[in-house]
């Protein structure tokens, strides 16, 4: 099957995820440019204007903003071909330590997020198919019609300052302990953020569960499995969930995708030292490489993650892997 899959449309599908990537490469080093300043009036602010021509002329050098834009994109992508994602000046460390500490942190937080979206989503969306245009589906819409309006941050505001008013339960006021370092800790100040992501996810994916459910039992297959005598339990799980996951997987594919490069509101309401807190500052404080680094690995997270549902069509019906 793996053998199959990589036969038919390995080579397609990474020449597809190389224009991606290339393409999110040009789009992002022309917006960064587009921002007001840059990394030495961002870096000495009002005391920039006191900087003799001399002075910028060598700190441009440095930074390597003299030279023209074309020149500066293939340069910044040659190094990146090599390994080299660049130089934080903001941390004093290379644009790559300062990836793979915050990529795992984002990492588990979108696992965490996707479980809990996955619980809410595929139990709502069966319960509301069980019984179409009924209180109990009226009420699934409901909750999935509030998780695509509420906004994150407003939730996340929210649930914090009531569990924090009136349970005392505030753990994101300490300093981030990392999953290694303090297990307990770390699964405590995740919790509210992946709840909240959970939320908001599940959303989209109650409403395809409903959909793909609706449609597979009004299959010939169910209707002769109902009539053998299946029970209603197993008929639901074996027979109508599991011809209804390819829609499912897609959107929790593309729910992943998102939540590893979309959860920047969230880690910076909650203090999350993950990779979208990173693009935040430095967006903010004009640091070209790292942003534009941290964004391509972002997007190549993001084409991964698409191979790997992909993957798993062929894994979960046979009808995909036939065609």
């Amino acid at each position: 099957m793996l053998e199959e899959f990589l036969h038919n449309g390995v080579v397609r599908r990474v020449g597809q995820a190389l224009f991606t990537l290339l393409g999110v490469a040009v789009v992002v080093f022309v917006m960064l440019r587009a921002i007001p300043g840059d990394q030495i009036t961002s870096n000495l602010g009002t005391e920039a204007a006191a900087l003799t021509p001399d002075q910028r002329a060598a700190l441009e050098a440095y930074y390597g903003i003299d030279q023209p834009l074309f020149s500066q994109f293939f340069s910044w992508l040659g190094n990146v071909l090599t390994g080299n994602l660049g130089f934080s000046s903001r941390a004093q460390t290379s644009v790559a330590e300062l990836t793979l500490q915050a990529l795992p942190v984002t990492f588990e937080l979108a696992v965490l997020s996707i479980a809990f979206a996955l619980v809410m989503g595929i139990l709502l969306g069966m319960l509301s198919a069980s019984r179409p245009n009924s209180a109990r589906d009226a009420a699934g819409q409901v909750v999935g019609l509030a998780g695509l309006s509420i906004p994150a941050f407003l939730l996340a505001t929210t649930l914090m300052s009531v569990l924090a008013s009136e349970f005392g339960f505030n753990p994101n006021g300490e300093p981030y302990a990392r999953l290694l370092q303090d297990p307990l800790l770390n699964l405590k100040q995740m919790f509210l953020p992946a709840l909240v992501l959970g939320f908001g996810v599940a959303a989209p994916i109650m409403r395809t569960t409903r959909t793909a459910v609706l449609e597979v039992k009004s299959g010939d297959f169910v209707r002769t499995a109902r009539a053998k005598g299946v029970p209603p339990r197993r008929l639901q799980i074996r027979h109508v969930l599991r011809n209804a996951l390819v829609p499912i997987v897609t959107m929790t594919g593309l729910q992943f995708g998102y939540l590893l490069g979309g959860a920047v509101v969230i880690e910076q309401v909650f203090s999350i030292p993950g990779i979208g807190r990173q693009v935040l500052l430095g967006i903010q404080q004009n640091e070209y490489a790292l942003v534009q680094s941290t964004v391509l690995v972002i997007a190549l997270a993001f084409v991964l993650v698409n191979l790997l549902t992909d993957l798993l069509y062929r894994i979960i019906d046979p009808r995909v892997r036939a065609a």
